[in-house]
This record gives C-alpha cells, sequence and structure tokens, in this order.
C-alpha cells in the first residue's frame, strides 16, 4: 500500500448538496481507513480552511459549488496540497451545463438541442421550436436539484421560476427519452456503462438518492460494439474538458439508437446509490480498490 501521508476527506461543505456529500465521504472515510489510511474528515463549513495545510493529500468528496466548481481546488493549488479529481478549469467547466455542451458540440458531439432562459425569453417560441417535453436545469446545481420536465404547452415559464430560485441562469433541453446512461471514467480508463431506470417519472433527487425502486442496468443492454463506441465518446467528452483522475459522463438515448451527451460530473457521488462503485464493481474493482485509486490519482495543476 502506498504510503499516502495524512489525507483529509473533504465533505459537507455549504452547498445545497451538502446532505448528500456527507454520506459520499463517510463511506469514503471507512473505505480509506479500513486499508490502514491515515484518513480524517474536514467539513469546510465547520473548520477554517487554512487547518487543511495540516494534511498532505485531499479526497474531495463535495459535492455543488464550492466543491467541485474549482473554487476548493484553486485554494489546494495555492497551498501546494495534492488532491482528487480535476483541476480547477475542468472542474469550473464541468459544473457549468451550458459552456459543457458548447464545447462538446464544437468538437462534434452530439448533445440535446437548448436554449437559454431569463426573464426576457419568449417561452412559447422556445417551447415550439425545442419541442415537448422538455428539461428546465439550473446550469450550475447537480443531483437534479431545480430540474422540472414540462410536459403541457405554456408551463415553461413555470418552470423556469422554479430552477431560477437555485440559480440563475437556466437552461431548457429537448427531452431524449429512450434511455438515460452513464459512464465513469477511471484515469485512462472508461468503466462498464450503467443503465439508469427510474421507477418515476425522471430521474430525480428522489429516484437518485431516496427510493429503493430506481433500477441500474449493468451489463447496460447495448451491444457489445455500441457499448464500447460510446465508452471511447464518454471519454473524448471527459478528456475534452480538461478533466483528470475520475469521474462520470452522462448521457441520453432516442428510439433510433443515437446517443446524446448530457453532462460531467467531476467530483461523482460515493453512496451506497452511486453509480460510479457500480460500474467499478461491474469492472471487478471493490469500493476500497476504488478509492485507493482514486486517492492515488491526486495531483495538483
Amino acid at each position: 500500500m502506498t504510503d499516502f501521508g495524512k489525507v483529509a476527506v473533504l465533505s459537507g461543505g455549504a452547498s445545497a448538496e451538502r446532505e448528500i456529500s456527507l454520506l459520499s465521504g463517510a463511506r469514503v472515510l471507512d473505505a480509506l481507513r479500513r486499508q490502514g489510511i491515515d484518513a480524517r474528515a474536514f467539513d469546510p463549513a465547520e473548520r477554517r480552511l487554512d487547518e487543511i495545510r495540516a494534511f498532505d493529500r485531499v479526497f474531495i468528496a463535495l459535492h455543488g459549488r464550492h466543491g467541485e466548481d474549482g473554487t476548493i481546488q484553486g485554494m489546494l493549488e495555492l497551498m501546494g496540497i495534492p488532491y482528487t479529481g480535476s483541476g480547477v478549469m475542468a472542474s469550473a467547466i464541468g459544473m457549468d451545463k451550458w459552456r459543457t455542451k458548447l464545447l462538446w458540440r464544437s468538437i462534434g458531439l452530439p448533445v440535446p438541442d437548448f436554449a437559454m432562459l431569463d426573464s426576457r425569453s419568449d417561452f412559447d417560441a422556445i417551447e415550439s421550436r425545442l419541442g415537448l417535453p422538455l428539461f428546465v436545469k439550473p446550469v450550475s446545481e447537480g443531483s437534479s436539484i431545480g430540474v422540472s420536465k414540462v410536459c403541457r404547452p405554456g408551463r415553461l415559464r413555470d418552470a423556469w421560476v422554479e430552477a431560477a430560485r437555485h440559480d440563475s441562469p437556466v437552461i431548457a433541453e429537448r427531452g431524449i427519452l429512450d434511455g438515460e446512461y452513464t459512464v465513469a471514467i477511471l484515469g485512462d480508463e472508461a468503466l462498464p456503462v450503467v443503465r439508469i431506470v427510474p421507477a418515476t417519472n425522471f430521474y430525480d433527487y428522489e429516484a437518485k438518492y431516496l427510493r429503493d425502486d430506481t433500477r441500474y442496468l449493468c451489463p447496460c443492454g447495448l451491444s457489445g460494439t455500441r457499448e464500447r463506441e460510446l465508452r471511447a465518446q464518454s471519454l473524448e467528452a471527459f478528456r475534452v474538458l480538461g478533466c483528470r483522475g475520475w469521474g462520470r459522463v452522462d448521457f441520453l438515448m432516442d428510439e433510433r439508437g443515437g446517443a446524446y451527451f448530457l453532462e460531467v460530473n467531476t467530483s461523482p457521488g460515493m453512496t451506497d446509490h452511486s453509480l460510479v462503485p457500480m460500474a467499478a464493481r461491474a469492472a471487478g474493482i471493490s469500493y476500497e480498490q476504488l478509492v485507493a485509486r482514486v486517492l492515488a490519482l491526486a495531483a495538483l495543476g
């Protein structure tokens, strides 16, 4: 076992995803300690950030703002402490659904048609152009916080109001409804594809974290050839944003089998319901091995 020194597991924080982050951090901390690693919990909402200087390496299990948007990464860069996951630029871009889509589209990766929303938007025209259903999201929130599915004409403005309570700007995306999938990235490897089949109307916060009837399929049901193509594309999508270490790329499939890339998660959940541990398990990687490999990839720059 590599001597990682004294490791801080950052979790909690002050974002809307605090509770999920605490669950992720507790699991990571336990798995590291069971391997004899000197790991300690560190909640930046409850401790002074300069106390992190006492640690040799940081495992970031923070989700949402100030945790995976480049903020904490910039602080650790200044302090010279290696940390898990993507660097400052990739974290900031990955947290921004709009700019992520712009970059992906610029290199030819397919993304759902979308429109940015604000108080001046012509909501009826956007509904007409994109079609229904639509998904309306805060641009820089995760865990489906503030997300609405618009199925009836004239409801887009209401969905914008709800999303804008959590963040501005807001994005509307054309609904692509023939399957939701995710690819976990570990180092230079794209792990097996997981298909997500929620029992709810869509894969919302409740389906992700609170329900036990969401189904996760791995093998995902795609042909071997198609899965290899999508794993390669997901790795390309991850790299073009400048991401490193580990993460997760989500995509949707339409009824013709076309894939549309949705977003990247640079600090994925590590709870009992989380997708990266599922994909790792399918690849023969235990939870303990997974967290140790992620920690070994900690870096600066």
